[in-house]
Parts: C-alpha cells; sequence; structure tokens
C-alpha cells in the first residue's frame, strides 16, 4: 500500500511541475550565428552571410561565439577584426548581442583550443584562458551592443572532443566577469539530457537547448519522445530550489542533426529530417514550453539552401518569422 502512495505522490507531482503555462503572447527570436561553420564547412563567404542575416532577415538578436582558436591562433597574437565587424554591423542596426566565451563554445568539436595551447598542462591551459578572456572583457565591455556574456557552453554535458575539460573552472571565469562587468551571466545546459542544476545555479540567466529530432551512433536519427511540459517541470524544479530566473531557449533546432555535416550529405535526405513544416511545428513547441526569447540553431545552413542549391523554403519561414509585427 506505502508504495501505491508514493507512486501516487509521484504521478501528482510531475503533474503539478508539468502543468500548461500561458502560451506567450509574442517571442523574442533571434540566431546563433558561426562564422567558421558558415566559411569551412559550408563554404559560404561569411560576411555576406551574416550581411543577409541581418538585412534580409531582419534579425535583431544575435549569438556569437568567440573561438579561441580564431582569436588568438598564436599564443599572445590576438586578431579581433572578424568580431570587430560583425559587432559593428549589428551596432549600426540596432541588433544587440550574446557573446559565448570560453574554452567549450557552439558548434563541434565544441571545445575550440587553439593548437599552441593544447599540449600544456591543465593549469597553464587555464591561465592563458583567463588572459584570452581578458582580452575580451577590456576590447568590448563598454559596448552597447553587447546585451548578455554566456560563459562556456554546456559546461556539464560530457559532449564535444574536450581532451582534459574542467567544467568547475567556469566559477573562476563568471567570478573574473562579474568582478569586470556588471551585465548579466548566462549558462547553458542541454534542455533533454541534463538535469540543469549546476547550471541554473551559476546563472543570471539560463540557456536551455531544445532539440527534437536528433542523431545517435548507436541509434540512428530518433525523435525525443518529450512533451513541452517537460521542459516546464525542470524549469520549475530549479526555480523552487535556486529562485525564479529568467530561462531561454539558445539553441532551437532549424537544421537536420546527422553524423557528417550537411556539405557531405544528400540534399533530400537533410530536407526529410528539417523543412519549413518541421521548423514550424518546432516552433510551436517551442512556444509552448512558455519560454519568451528562443535562438534558432542552423541559420547558416537556411542560407547555404538558399544561395548554393536555391532553396529558399527555410529561409522564406524563418523571415516570416523575424518580420512578424
Amino acid at each position: 500500500m506505502k508504495y501505491l502512495s508514493l507512486i501516487g505522490l509521484i504521478l501528482i507531482a510531475i503533474w503539478f511541475l508539468s502543468r500548461p503555462v500561458p502560451v506567450p503572447d509574442s517571442v523574442l527570436y533571434g540566431v546563433t550565428f558561426s562564422a567558421p561553420y558558415a566559411r569551412d564547412t559550408l563554404n559560404l563567404d561569411w560576411k555576406e552571410t551574416y550581411i543577409a542575416i541581418l538585412d534580409d532577415l531582419g534579425v535583431k538578436h544575435l549569438r556569437i561565439p568567440v573561438y579561441w582558436d580564431e582569436y588568438e591562433p598564436k599564443e599572445s597574437e590576438f586578431d579581433f577584426s572578424d568580431l570587430d565587424f560583425m559587432l559593428q554591423e549589428a551596432e549600426r542596426r540596432g541588433v544587440d548581442v550574446i557573446l559565448a566565451v570560453g574554452e567549450k563554445l557552439p558548434r563541434w568539436p565544441e571545445c575550440h583550443i587553439p593548437s599552441w595551447v593544447s599540449e600544456k598542462s591543465r593549469q597553464e591551459r587555464h591561465a592563458y584562458l583567463l588572459s584570452f578572456l581578458g582580452e575580451i572583457l577590456n576590447r568590448y565591455r563598454e559596448r552597447q551592443v553587447l546585451r548578455y556574456w554566456q560563459i562556456e557552453n554546456e559546461p556539464f554535458l560530457p559532449f564535444g572532443e574536450c581532451k582534459d575539460y574542467d567544467a568547475r573552472f567556469i566559477d573562476v571565469e563568471i567570478s573574473r566577469f562579474r568582478a569586470l562587468d556588471d551585465r548579466p551571466i548566462v549558462v547553458t545546459d542541454s534542455g533533454e539530457l541534463s538535469i540543469w542544476a549546476p547550471a541554473y545555479s551559476r546563472s543570471d540567466i539560463f540557456g536551455t537547448t531544445l532539440y527534437r529530432t536528433v542523431w545517435n551512433e548507436f541509434l540512428g536519427n530518433f525523435t525525443y519522445p518529450l512533451r513541452p511540459g517537460y521542459f516546464r517541470m525542470k524549469a520549475r524544479l530549479v526555480e523552487m530550489i535556486y529562485g525564479k530566473k529568467p530561462i531561454i531557449i539558445v539553441e532551437l533546432q532549424a537544421e537536420p542533426w546527422m553524423a557528417e555535416f550537411p556539405s557531405e550529405k544528400n540534399l533530400n535526405e537533410q530536407l526529410s529530417l528539417m523543412n519549413p513544416e518541421k521548423l514550424k511545428r518546432n516552433v510551436e513547441y517551442a512556444r509552448a514550453t512558455g519560454f519568451h526569447e528562443v535562438y534558432f540553431w542552423g541559420v547558416e545552413w537556411w542560407y547555404w539552401l538558399k544561395k548554393e542549391h536555391e532553396k529558399p523554403e527555410m529561409w522564406d519561414e524563418a523571415k516570416r518569422l523575424f518580420t512578424m509585427p
């Protein structure tokens, strides 16, 4: 009998935590943009792609990863010209930006560490990383275009090619940023796979990912059997423990997840996994979670379809969202 009572209590708790929330009247939409992904993986002119995102799509909210290996390719030799360009063009158009910094950042292989530091000890690598972050802080903390800092990307999720990665070092990074700038700090975690508490407790704003159809080496492509209430339940749990904070969707799936990069796969297979109808369904799913701010994952792929394959449907569907009053 006591087991039945326990099961009943658990079911009631699950119902309470995952109960529906009002669907937002309006949602702030943005995108994550990776210049190296556009340039090196999709063979696009990344500056042309970026300007099209701002001017044609009408995007007003960006998340930009600041890859360590891109901006400090040699020890103490910094080249921020690409990031300067992106921020300058965003500023001209009244676009706000989240800068994601650290050694683990969006896009494979996740840990973007310069070759010159890759064989250093963990302690040495952390010292060099703090030096790099100091350069970023000194260069950009006065820029009004900068809205939030994101420190690391899914630091507590063991995903990617990350040698000797120490998630606990994020506390040192966060302390450094809070000492020198008062902008809110975003910390992110997997929406489907993580418990959120370590990232949520450290954040001013918590960022969750939201993927529907993913790829796994054992299962191939499969769709998560999760309803929006799953995300609401996790949000309510961490809010009960750590207090209420803003929660945003930092990656809403809007490109196919496959074993290979899109440029290496059959186009029809890609479009079977992600297309305008699936994008619409993902948008409605995200709205049902009740979160008011959403950043799409895949804008470079949309432009690649439009530019290289004369298939503008994904671009046009997203454009409809960004230009809605």
